[in-house]
């Protein structure tokens, strides 16, 4: 059989990004430190407790005098379902799974340097978007589900310019490189075996962007930051291949197992914040944050083949969403911190769900503490407990309802030199 040397998209991603977006909006992640997560990453952008505040505002590198190292790894256990909403109990059943998100770790690292007393620079390595999800080889909807997972790493270098005692800018460029993975199964009821591969899809590939932000630190008890993250192109480039036999004038995309290159564009939203501190007293600070996704630049996943064009095209259609946050700490002496937070978290999918991204509002409830071992090195733990609202949805004439919520624990270690 001969094999079509054309980069026949991922039609895949295509198929769908899904949900182990049960920590944050559509498939965002936001676990970038232990110390955050205690807070449901209330005053992110304007905290400055320790490195990991370079994910949020380059311009808080100028609050450190001494060269500053932040390591972390959070785990995510999701309890995702998504279950048949059509009255009849077989087919509900068929089209039931209560585990489609696996766990998974997400590590981060920063590093920050002060060069004198002006300026400073820093680099961190952390993921802004990432997703899981994993359906039985023989679900009934198979084609709108099987596997699919998105793993993301961005480099960020960093440099802040304090202009003087209150006022600090930064700014930094983001090298996003991704791998993705998509598997799609025939599903019952068709004239394939339900185990078969409609379409399987495995690419990498790299995008760029850039972010600035500002600090203004009013004293050292009350301090603002914001912050702007650009959005990203992520371009993929991998291997597709399906069951299908080639020539089926239905399906003119199968390729009878034959392995052919693709493309696609994903493109990642950019992301504006801005966040508050404030020390009331030696004992007790607040925090607050608000984040704006601009989700709206996920309309679709358009995969292309050269010389064919689109081969599939996913309606997404997402909206900008929000995120808001309210946080305390506790100073109890100079070894113990301990600190708590809360946040609502919008969907961007609100208007348009699919089994692919079943997502729904959320809220977060986190808690955590600061051990300083000594005046260098420092701990940092955090949990968070995330409730997902239940929504119903239609997806290709098949009544759904999906749920998801998630348990987050994080451990982060700091050292200043």
């Amino acid at each position: 059989m001969k094999i079509r040397k054309l980069p026949l998209a991922l039609l895949a991603a295509s198929a769908t990004f899904t949900a182990a977006h049960v920590n944050a909006a559509g498939f965002q992640l936001v676990e970038h430190s232990a110390s955050g997560l205690g807070r449901s990453f209330a005053g992110e952008a304007a905290i400055a407790d320790n490195a990991a505040v370079m994910a949020r505002n380059p311009a808080a590198m100028s609050m450190f005098d001494t060269i500053a190292v932040s390591g972390a790894l959070s785990y995510i256990a999701p309890d995702v379902y998504v279950r048949g909403n059509t009255g009849v109990d077989s087919i509900d059943q068929a089209l039931t799974n209560n585990d489609v998100v696996p766990g998974a770790a997400v590590p981060a690292g920063y590093f920050i340097q002060p060069l004198n007393d002006k300026w400073a620079w820093g680099v961190g390595m952390f993921s802004n978007f990432g997703l899981s999800t994993d359906y039985p080889e023989d679900y009934a909807a198979g084609a709108l589900a099987g596997q699919t997972e998105l793993i993301t790493l961005n480099l960020n270098p960093n440099v802040s310019y304090r202009i003087n005692d209150q006022f600090s800018i930064g700014a930094g460029v983001n090298a996003v490189y991704g791998t993705a993975k998509l598997v799609r199964n025939f599903g019952t009821g068709g004239p394939f075996p339900p185990s078969g591969t409609a379409a399987s899809l495995e690419g990498d590939g790299w995008g760029f962007g850039w972010n600035i932000g500002g600090m203004w630190e009013v004293n050292e008890d009350h301090r603002f930051g914001i912050s702007y993250r650009s959005k990203v192109d992520l371009k993929f480039k991998g291997d597709y291949h399906s069951d299908i036999p080639e020539g089926l004038s239905d399906n003119p995309y199968g390729t009878g197992g034959q392995t052919i290159g693709g493309e696609l564009t994903l493109n990642l939203p950019d992301i504006f914040e801005v966040s508050g501190y404030n020390r009331l007293n030696d004992a007790f600070a607040v925090h607050y944050s608000y984040v704006w996704t601009g989700w709206s630049t996920f309309q679709e996943i358009d995969a292309t083949s050269e010389g064919i064009g689109s081969v599939l095209n996913k309606q997404e259609q997402f909206s900008n969403s929000y995120r808001v946050s309210f946080g305390g700490t506790w100073y109890l002496n100079p070894a113990w911190e301990l600190r708590a937070g809360m946040a609502f978290d919008q969907s961007p999918s609100r208007t348009h769900k699919t089994i692919s991204i079943p997502d729904n509002d959320r809220y977060n409830y986190g808690i955590g503490f600061t051990y300083h071992l000594s005046e260098k090195g420092s701990i940092d733990t955090g949990f968070t407990y995330i409730q997902g609202k239940e929504g119903a949805f239609n997806e290709e004439g098949v009544e759904f309802v999906s749920k998801g919520d998630a348990y987050i624990a994080a451990i982060q270690y700091n050292h200043s030199f």
